[in-house]
C-alpha cells in the first residue's frame, strides 16, 4: 500500500485548504482511512477518518464542522477539506490507512497505531 498526501499550504486565518490523498497498492473495501497531524513537540493527533467501503465519517472534536472528509473511489483518493482555518491547525498532515481497526471502536480509529500504512505528511500553516 502506498499512499501520497498533497495539497498543504500557507494560508491566513479563515483561508481554506484542500489535502488529497492518493492510495494504491491494493483494494481499499476493507479499510479505513484517516487524516492525523503533528506539530512540532507534539504528539500525532487524529483529526478524521472515513470508513472506504460505505464512506462514514468521523471527526476530532476541535474540526468538526470546519473539516470534511470524503473520498473518491474510483479514483483511489480520499480528500480532507479545510475551512475556516484557525493558527492552531498548523502542523504536518499525515493521510494514514488500516484494515483491522473496528469502526464501532471510536478509540481504534483516532489511534494512529491502528494504522498501518502512511503517507508523507504535508505542511499545512496558518498564520497572518
Amino acid at each position: 500500500v502506498q499512499l501520497q498526501a498533497s495539497g498543504g499550504g500557507y494560508v491566513p486565518p479563515g483561508g481554506f485548504l484542500r489535502l488529497s490523498c492518493i492510495a494504491s497498492g491494493r483494494p481499499f473495501s476493507g479499510y479505513v482511512l484517516g487524516w492525523f497531524r503533528q506539530a512540532p513537540g507534539k504528539e500525532r493527533e487524529f483529526v478524521a477518518a472515513i470508513r472506504w467501503s460505505d464512506g462514514m465519517t468521523a471527526y476530532a472534536v476541535s474540526v468538526k464542522g470546519r473539516f470534511t472528509i470524503s473520498r473518491d473511489i474510483a479514483g483511489n483518493t480520499m480528500y480532507l477539506q479545510m475551512n475556516s482555518l484557525k493558527p492552531e491547525d498548523k502542523a504536518y498532515y499525515y493521510c494514514g490507512a488500516g484494515n483491522r481497526i473496528d469502526w464501532i471502536r471510536s478509540d481504534w480509529r483516532a489511534s494512529p497505531d491502528q494504522y498501518d500504512f502512511w503517507g508523507q505528511g504535508t505542511q499545512v500553516t496558518v498564520s497572518s
